[in-house]
């Protein structure tokens, strides 16, 4: 081989490996040591790598005014609200008392979100259980998720729609038909790579929800032993490159966020570096 050759080769090579993801990565508040005060949290999740950070529906203004202030000076963005209300108090119910705290749950959330500068807030939109049918889960929670387009439109916030095990959404296709129902653009989908590994493939969720994608979640998950848990990032069942494959594919260059156990320093520094290895294709 030549040196003409051999460079030409090296070039090759180079061109044909896979670009890493235009993504931000971003940690959840609660992976954050909570012995910590607010601001040495944001502190160390800037420290370890991170570039943006989802935080939870706060009703504290003093809280919420401490987050910010930790943002702005961190450079930690909050980029998302994850919304607390909707499991013990889910769209779904058919009690107009539930209904109402959860309403009230995602209005404070979309103000957090504003009040931050954040884009989205994340909302499982309903609960199917022995008191939920199915078809009373969808017309419900949509029913009211209509109801806050004004408020999420007027403050400039997406409410992304999480797939989670609540028996509900149970497949891409319904999840595409849910959103759709909408014709808003104020509703889009936040996918949790993780939450699906156990009745389908994220890389084919991906693909099918397409640029109805507004937020990621990053997990890992394994049925070894005939044992279901979470794992470390890239010690689970997903094909973590399919999964960066499709994302190239339907050219995701948003945020996402990782959501594991909490932990100190090195623990954040060894999530962020398989973070990267994820996003580059590794």
């Amino acid at each position: 081989m030549n040196r003409r050759t051999f460079l030409a080769t090296g070039a090759a090579l180079l061109s044909a490996a896979p670009a890493r993801l235009r993504i931000k990565k971003a940690v959840e508040f609660s992976m954050l040591p909570s012995k910590l005060s607010i601001a040495d949290r944001f502190q160390l999740g800037r420290d370890t790598g991170f570039e943006e950070i989802e935080c939870p529906t706060t009703r504290n203004q003093g809280q919420a005014e401490e987050m910010k202030r930790a943002a702005e000076k961190t450079g930690l963005r909050i980029h998302s609200v994850m919304n607390m209300a909707h499991w013990d108090y889910p769209l779904s119910s058919s009690d107009p008392a539930v209904v109402a705290k959860s309403m009230q749950g995602m209005e404070t959330s979309l103000r957090n979100a504003h009040f931050w500068g954040a884009d989205t807030v994340l909302l499982v939109p309903a609960v199917v259980n022995a008191q939920t049918r199915y078809q009373d889960a969808w017309t419900r929670s949509q029913r009211q998720i209509r109801k806050l387009i004004p408020m999420a439109q007027e403050l400039k916030v997406i409410i992304g729609i999480e797939e989670v095990w609540n028996k509900f959404l149970l497949s891409p296709l319904e999840f595409v038909r849910y959103i759709d129902e909408f014709s808003s653009p104020w509703i889009r989908a936040y996918f949790d790579v993780g939450n699906v590994v156990i009745f389908g493939y994220p890389q084919d969720w991906i693909r099918t929800l397409g640029t109805r994608i507004v937020k990621l979640h990053i997990k890992d998950f394994t049925f070894k032993n005939e044992v279901a848990k979470w794992v470390p990032l890239r010690e689970g069942e997903i094909n973590w490159p399919e999964v960066h494959k499709a994302l190239t594919e339907v050219g995701y260059t948003g945020s996402a966020t990782v959501e594991l156990d909490d932990g100190d320093g090195p623990y954040l520094r060894e999530v962020n570096r398989r973070f990267e290895l994820i996003l580059s294709g590794a």
